[in-house]
């Protein structure tokens, strides 16, 4: 929680309290000092990465690799279309993707290793169990050292909506951080995180009736601020985390400040409307959520990484999950609630960082935590299936417009050498990093350098 003092006695201990922003039983104010010690000389690539999570484990039949020539109930169950790259088709229901498909790159032969639901790719075993952004944070800091704003940042349906679902934790924490301590956490907004749970400002209720009042008692306690810096009363780094958190980073996660035209062309709810979703799935309000969420969470997304964020983790809970039981739909009616948000919100991030000259600067990652069987079952949905899954990969200078790998005739496995999970980490890592800058580094912990250097990137991209 933020403690503001409403009282004229103001002293240094009501000066900040700080839950949201200062994790791991760390102040602001520590994280900025943490932040001014980091070695960051030539390490970092100005990069920012957008790891956008397919959580459920969506199909790589019916999202890329759709396989038409095999038999019934292993080629695509919904059929394929023809992409901007000769001789390459897509399910048919990724046809914005499929004219765009020259700008990104998709990986056949990718293996995540289990059909475990989990959240592997991105906090598992290849990341020393933590999310792959404090990994980032651990060598960058947790913010931006003038700015403040988080460097590392997860979002969840309630960041762009309070009345959506919380966030799935079972099959795994976006915000783990491993052994490297909770300062180097995800920052989370919205109801599920730290804007609206912990950023609550110790002012009477009654005298918050109205926002001329809330800004007189800011601009007042301003006031004070200034004052007992000409006195010598308040350090450096308490006047930088005072200006962070009265200043221009809450301005990044208010999405009223893009234009309304914008917010319109990112926007996926007309897409799936609530009443076209059947009801009889325990997953029904999930599947609103995603449609209702998704593309202004790539749009919050983008307008973070334009601020300067570095990583950002986005998913809309646990809803590519396609067994056809009394959870989920299965793949014909699962994909039509699925596919069009996923394939309008990643279109219009595509379009719009390459109209803001960003493209290079921000490399979008979409995977799950695994794939689904080659065979349907006999309900019409596919099973769990570690030994192939979907990866696309866009942006940060990577090579654009390939096809990496090959599977077999059902595409049940890599037919080609495996892209497993760290080598993904490994391209994550050098598009971040100079990695052979990182190695000199005084203090990395080990953990950090595991994660950067145990691997090669994958093959064709770089």
């Amino acid at each position: 929680m933020l403690a503001i003092s409403d009282s004229n006695g103001f002293g240094r201990r009501h000066f900040l309290r700080v839950g949201g922003l200062g994790l791991g039983g760390l102040s602001l104010s520590d994280l900025f000092s943490l932040q001014a010690t980091a070695d960051q000389s030539n390490v970092l690539r100005n990069k920012s990465v957008v790891f956008l999570f397919m959580h459920g484990g969506p199909s790589q039949i019916e999202t890329f690799d759709p396989k038409m020539s095999a038999p019934d109930g292993i080629r695509s169950a919904t059929g394929e279309l023809l992409t901007r790259i000769p001789g390459v088709t897509f399910g048919s229901t990724f046809p914005q993707l499929a004219q765009r498909a020259d700008q990104f790159s998709i990986v056949r032969s990718f293996a995540t290793g289990d059909g475990n639901h989990d959240i592997k790719p991105i906090v598992g075993k290849s990341s020393a169990g933590a999310n792959l952004g404090s990994i980032y944070a651990r060598v960058a800091g947790s913010n931006d050292p003038v700015s403040g704003l988080p460097l590392n940042t997860a979002l969840f349906p309630r960041s762009v909506d309070p009345n959506a679902m919380p966030r799935v934790s079972q099959f795994g924490k976006f915000d783990s951080t491993g052994a490297l301590g909770g300062a180097f956490a995800p920052f989370i907004p919205g109801a599920d995180g730290q804007v609206q749970q912990d950023m609550k400002l110790a002012i009477p209720l009654q005298r918050l009736d109205d926002r001329r009042q809330l800004l007189g008692n800011l601009d007042r306690l301003k006031r004070t601020q200034d004052r007992q810096n000409r006195l010598g009363g308040v350090d450096r780094i308490r006047n930088q985390a005072f200006d962070v958190l009265l200043g221009g980073v809450a301005e990044a996660f208010d999405l009223s400040r893009e234009s309304s035209e914008t917010i319109a062309r990112y926007d996926t709810s007309p897409l799936v409307r609530p009443d076209q979703i059947s009801r009889k799935w325990n997953n029904y309000k999930r599947y609103i959520d995603n449609g209702q969420t998704l593309g202004k969470l790539m749009l919050l997304a983008r307008r973070l990484c334009e601020e300067g964020c570095r990583f950002v983790t986005v998913t809309t809970n646990f809803v590519w999950d396609m067994h056809s039981d009394v959870n989920n739909a299965g793949m014909i009616e699962g994909m039509s609630y699925m596919a069009p948000p996923f394939d309008h919100a990643v279109s219009m991030f595509l379009d719009d960082v390459e109209a803001r000259g960003l493209s290079d600067q921000i490399l979008l990652v979409c995977c799950g935590e695994m794939g689904r069987t080659p065979k349907m079952n006999n309900r019409g949905g596919r099973d769990h299936w570690g030994r192939l899954s979907p990866l696309l990969l866009a942006g940060g200078g990577l090579n654009k417009g390939h096809v990496i790998g090959q599977s077999t005739t059902d595409a049940g496995e890599p037919r080609t050498e495996p892209v497993t999970n760290d080598h993904l980490v490994s391209t994550i890592m050098h598009t971040l990093f100079d990695i052979a800058e990182l190695r000199l580094v005084r203090g990395i912990p080990n953990e950090v350098m595991r994660v950067a250097t145990s691997a090669k990137p994958i093959d064709g991209l770089l």
